[in-house]
């Protein structure tokens, strides 16, 4: 077996989804607003002029295909590293070849760093300097927002592209090139592939091509073939091969998502607040983070407006920690449902606030006389004055804060539930 046979069983053994990577842009599926006709980028890559730039978005959606066809369409040098693997070391090796390459020979680097969230901030200084005297290129790929998960200085000097999740339309034109494509794709099996089941593969993948065209190669390669010799591949196979929906994320989605849970909890949509809640759950999310932001919601957003919102909230919260998954999701959506649905007032919070910045504000207060502990042996004469409140039927009019802020009014109850009786009681004492 010669190099040739070596490199060809490498090519045809690796999985379908890497064999049918797009080469060129006319290939490259979605993300038109990226590389569509006439786009900034489509013009840098066609002129070969691309500045450093970070690619960031879902995986399967075409960051790593994108860095491969520049590679593939640029004079300059392209090297690849990837952040996982990769350190200082490394980078100060392509740096110091990258300066070398362009002194002798005027010839320019491009560096795709994929994960390159994954370096922390000494490594990722390491490759400053070099961008900013423009030995390298810089082109980062990653599944993170590189706003938050990079360096300032770095993001700063490259241009961002957001990649979106792919289309169904998209996969399914990607699923059909691959059973087409007798060079790298499933063109040459003698295989039948039902409509619906390339359409649930477009679906069940969430966008990523990645996904779905693993689980066609997966269907295909399992499927036994029948009398006349075909592999017929239906929506029963297809869903068999994908299992379920992808309800995977990144942690841009999964704050995105917490993020949604919250305001439709507090928009009092309990069926939005339901869904993102299974919608987390399903990914992976610790369900307690639910729990937990039932029972904030049930003091920041309802409060006393329905003061039971806390207890059902923190019942609900114990009794899954009881049950456990799976049966224990239904007290949780039980408390969701409760607390969502709730009258809502944030004037527990607004008080609070008030009463700590008044604690900031007021460096000497002093406690009235008549509200002093009595206990002390020469206190009997200053706290004299003090009214027992049910000596007067249970309320007494009498100055409780310090002087500095005897008028002060922390806590303003609204019309909502419960706040309501509040603020009647509060007029009368008045």
């Amino acid at each position: 077996m010669d190099l040739f046979d070596l490199q060809n069983n490498e090519k045809t053994m690796a999985p379908l989804a890497e064999r049918m990577r797009p080469r060129t842009l006319d290939e490259f599926l979605g993300q038109g607003k990226i590389v569509g006709q006439g786009s900034l980028l489509r013009r840098a890559i066609a002129a070969d002029k691309l500045g450093s730039c970070i690619f960031y978005g879902p995986p399967g959606t075409g960051k790593t295909t994108l860095a491969n066809i520049i590679a593939e369409n640029t004079n300059a040098a392209f090297v690849k590293l990837n952040a996982v693997t990769s350190g200082v070391a490394d980078a100060k090796k392509v740096i110091d070849e990258a300066r070398d390459r362009l002194r002798m020979y005027g010839k320019r680097t491009y560096l795709l760093l994929d994960e390159c969230h994954r370096w922390n901030k000494a490594q990722s200084d390491s490759v400053l300097q070099a961008i900013e005297q423009g030995y390298i290129i810089f082109i980062g790929s990653t599944t993170e927002n590189p706003y938050v998960s990079m360096t300032r200085a770095i993001v700063s000097r490259c241009r961002i592209f957001s990649f979106s999740r792919l289309s169904e339309q998209d996969i399914k034109a990607g699923l059909l090139r691959a059973l087409n494509d007798k060079e790298r794709g499933l063109g040459n099996m003698n295989l039948q592939v039902s409509d619906e089941a390339i359409s649930h593969l477009a679906w069940a993948s969430a966008g990523d091509m990645r996904t779905a065209l693993n689980a066609l190669e997966l269907a295909a390669l399992t499927t036994h073939a029948g009398e006349d010799g075909i592999i017929r591949v239906g929506k029963e196979e297809a869903e068999q091969s994908i299992q379920q929906k992808a309800l995977s994320m990144t942690e841009d989605m999964y704050y995105d998502m917490i993020s949604a849970f919250i305001k439709s909890m507090r928009g009092s949509d309990s069926n939005a607040a339901l869904y993102w809640a299974e919608r987390l759950i399903e990914a992976g999310c610790d369900p307690m983070l639910i729990g937990r932001r039932i029972m904030i919601h049930a003091c920041e957003d309802v409060g006393m407006a329905d003061p039971n919102a806390i207890v059902v909230a923190t019942s609900c919260v114990q009794a899954f920690e009881k049950i456990g998954l799976p049966e224990g999701r239904i007290p949780l959506a039980e408390g969701i449902i409760y607390v969502a649905e709730a009258p809502k007032s944030n004037k527990v919070v607004e008080a609070l606030g008030g009463a700590e910045n008044a604690v900031k504000t007021i460096k000497h207060e002093t406690v009235p006389v008549y509200l002093r502990d009595p206990n002390y042996k020469d206190n009997d004469e200053r706290v004299s004055g003090y009214k027992y409140p049910h000596d007067y039927g249970g309320w007494v009019k009498q100055q409780y804060l310090p002087d500095e802020i005897k008028d002060a009014v922390f806590y303003e109850p609204t019309e909502n539930g419960f706040e309501k009786e509040i603020k009647e009681r509060q007029k009368k004492r008045k």
